[in-house]
């Protein structure tokens, strides 16, 4: 099957979603967000070691990390939900497919634009924190910021493919929202809880061979380990040296996993869109 895509039609879009999110001042908003509390776990992260400050970039990264797992998903899903299921029950649906445009450019540029809304936010709001950071620490330090930046956009596109894909599927928007709240609560706080619960019952065996493949299949897991893994004294506090094999670290092998997640859900919205 041929399929006829027009970028400009994509771009269009994508301009929109963009453009309506600045204008309700929604970027603006959720950057700050980030930078508020980029700054205080910058500044108050080595507080449990007797140290206020701008001073250790990994246990700064690694709190960061922490609080991005949990905060970047449900952003990411509140904001996309009813991208198409929105429009639905709007009555607007049938006159943009009216159009000389298709169903995939409409789930891409919806995607493309809530996605540069989102990656806004976040380079705005920790790039800011990355500036302070960048007076006080090297340029390996630096480095890895930037890394953990990058793949928080990752993270937050691959929850608005999600989001995109619940919102193609949902009837109506109450079931869109309860979709995206059974995903987050799937990825974020159940996943790794049921894998927690397979360790204890199989008295740690489970974990030598299947545990590390499983932590790929979620990804949240994938953001954490790209993240953590190339800072030894963080991985060996998260524990993830004794339950994840370093060849399955690599950054690029991570990277290529997390932009899977973003074209498999987008995928499943395309076939499932009517």
């Amino acid at each position: 099957m041929m399929l006829n895509i027009e970028i400009s039609q994509i771009k269009i879009i994508a301009a929109k979603e963009f453009r309506d999110r600045i204008r309700n001042r929604w970027v603006i908003a959720v950057s700050l967000i980030f930078t508020a509390f980029a700054l205080a776990i910058a500044y108050f992260g080595s507080a449990q070691q007797g140290e206020v400050g701008l001073r250790n970039i990994e246990v700064t990264i690694a709190s960061l990390v922490s609080l991005v797992i949990y905060l970047i998903p449900l952003i990411a899903l509140i904001l996309g939900y009813d991208a198409i299921v929105g429009e639905r029950e709007r009555g607007s649906l049938d006159l943009l497919l009216s159009m000389p445009l298709t169903r995939l450019e409409l789930i891409l540029g919806k995607f493309l634009g809530l996605s540069a809304a989102l990656a806004c936010a976040t380079l705005v709001g920790f790039g800011l924190v990355g500036l302070l950071l960048a007076y006080q620490i090297d340029l390996n330090a630096l480095y890895h910021y930037i890394g953990f930046m990058v793949s928080t956009i990752l993270l937050g596109m691959v929850f608005l493919s999600l989001a995109v894909m619940v919102s193609v599927i949902a009837k109506d928007r109450a079931r869109a929202s309860g979709g995206a709240i059974s995903v987050w609560f799937l990825f974020v706080l159940v996943y790794d809880l049921i894998l927690l619960g397979l360790l204890v019952l199989s008295g740690g065996s489970f974990g030598e061979e299947f545990f590390p493949l499983l932590l790929l299949l979620n990804p949240a897991d994938i953001f954490r380990i790209l993240n953590i893994f190339s800072m030894e004294d963080i991985k060996v506090f998260y524990g993830l040296a004794t339950v994840f094999p370093a060849s399955l670290s690599n950054p690029w092998l991570l990277s290529s996993m997390m932009l899977a997640w973003i074209i498999m859900p987008l995928t499943v919205a395309f076939w499932r869109f009517k």
